[in-house]
């Protein structure tokens, strides 16, 4: 007897609707259909973008304590549905439900400080006598929201990264329309139907599901759309912003991250934190660390406590507690790892532990020697697989450390506060973290990066400020 799948609606200016085609929800796991959202086409776009220019009308009348009202029973919605959205979370994409879990913990948060947020967005006063014969004018600057915003969201983090859009939206008076990951639609379902019942007026929100390659550049090309927000692979990004014309981007567009320790470094601290950060949501994890320099009097001992910490890892079922890693989201994207494991090791990489799939699932992978040459050495990994080097001292690794394409965030063990500074100023990156590795990131905090890791910067008060545009208002008193 066959089980039935439940067809999830898609959300298109706040109406729930199906379509003619269906794309299915797989548990990388096991390949089991958890659900099917429907296949939108090129109309079902459209219609979605004329509903949303009348919910930018809409978002904007709305006033400041109701979005903030909205926003805060958005949270306590969530908060009170966490488990359910945690097994989702777990079930359509890699994180185990202690991932999941706390991916639902970030996203209230990120809903309670973007109603926080929608109280702080101000201007201020002009002095427009500062220029001779304006000496009777007056005024001031405001923010005013930008309209129809178009978000484009990954499937590592197929909540938070949605809030991390729709929060700030909301509390800035624009609206917005979602199209989620392909493998991961159901968490942004779902936080749609949470905000529909804490209050949200219709048409001001779309959650469109669908393949990128045939509706996102209908989004991104759409003169409407006065935004493209985007979380994803540099490539896509190139794509979506030769498509975009004139609009503002923000997009993240990922790294190669790097963390620094040494000699004089908590090692106990530092291989606990950079274990954690390079396999955590099994490596796919823009901020994840794949790449560790360790001062050469330190190298065999950590190096030595890095293996062993690794091996203690447990990969199995994403929705045992004691689980820590569980599959890649497809079995081709574990394969794909395992093709540039296999080509660092021809070329002369080091094996140190891990290096084998089965199906979906990669074990956390350690090398070290890896050449310059190699993908791996240059390019983001999305897997659960980090080099390691040994450097002579800290100038040499901050020059490694810099020399890719990359500078989204990166990670430093020390004591001594002059390398921290010196850290600080010379690493190129959007963020450093001391005696952390590369893999922190606070939800109200900026977030980007520089080079090819992206344009503009996320965290709620730094969205809304990418959301909004100033008006300058002037009094003539003569």
């Amino acid at each position: 007897m066959k089980t039935s799948v439940e067809q999830v609606k898609m959300c298109v200016g706040g109406e729930w609707i199906t379509s003619k085609e269906h794309i299915e929800v797989i548990d990388p796991q096991n390949n089991e259909i958890i659900a099917s959202v429907p296949k939108a086409t090129k109309e079902d776009v459209l219609h979605a973008i004329e509903e949303g220019k009348t919910g930018a009308e809409i978002a904007a009348s709305l006033s400041v304590h109701v979005r903030m009202s909205i926003l805060q029973k958005a949270a306590r919605i969530l908060d009170e549905e966490k488990e359910e959205f945690a097994i989702t979370i777990a079930r359509e994409g890699s994180k185990t439900i202690k991932e999941a879990t706390n991916e639902v913990k970030r996203a209230i948060e990120t809903l309670t400080i973007s109603a926080e947020e929608a109280r702080r967005i101000s201007g201020e006063t002009l002095a427009f006598d500062q220029r001779p014969g304006s000496e009777k004018r007056i005024g001031y600057y405001y923010r005013f929201p930008i309209g129809l915003i178009a978000a484009i969201t990954p499937f590592n983090d197929p909540l938070n990264l949605v809030a991390h859009k729709v929060g700030p939206a909301i509390a800035s008076g624009n609206a917005i329309i979602v199209k989620p990951a392909t493998t991961t639609p159901l968490s942004a379902l779902k936080l749609a139907s949470v905000l529909e019942k804490a209050g949200l007026p219709k048409k001001i929100l779309s959650v469109v599901t669908g393949r990128g390659s045939e509706i996102g550049s209908v989004l991104a090309a759409h003169e409407a759309i006065r935004m493209i927000s985007f979380t994803g692979g540099v490539e896509t990004g190139r794509k979506l912003a030769r498509k975009a014309g004139i609009k503002k981007l923000g997009m993240e567009l990922g790294s190669n991250s790097p963390t620094i320790v040494l000699k004089d470094a908590n090692i106990d601290l530092a291989v606990e934190s950079t274990v954690s950060g390079s396999f955590s949501a099994a490596g796919q994890n823009c901020i994840g660390v794949q790449r560790i320099y360790i001062e050469k009097e330190i190298y065999e001992r950590f190096k030595t406590q890095f293996v062993a910490r690794t091996n203690d890892y447990k990969i199995g079922n994403k929705l045992s507690p004691s689980t820590d890693m569980g599959p890649l989201i497809t079995e081709k994207e574990a394969i794909r790892v395992e093709s540039w494991v296999e080509e660092a090791i021809e070329n002369g990489a080091e094996l140190l532990c891990g290096g084998k799939r089965n199906g979906a699932f990669y074990e956390p992978t350690v090398l070290e020697k890896v050449p310059e040459n190699c993908r791996l050495a240059y390019e983001e990994i999305f897997g659960p697989v980090v080099t390691l080097y040994a450097v002579e001292n800290l100038d040499e690794a901050i020059a490694a450390a810099n020399n890719v394409d990359y500078g989204l965030q990166a990670g430093i063990f020390t004591k001594n506060i002059e390398h921290a500074h010196k850290a600080i100023h010379k690493l190129n990156v959007g963020g450093i973290m001391i005696n952390d590795s590369s893999d922190y990131r606070m939800d109200a905090m900026p977030f980007g990066g520089v080079k090819n890791s992206g344009l503009g910067r996320e965290g709620i008060q730094f969205t809304i400020q990418e959301m909004t545009e100033p008006k300058v208002v002037c009094f003539n008193l003569k």
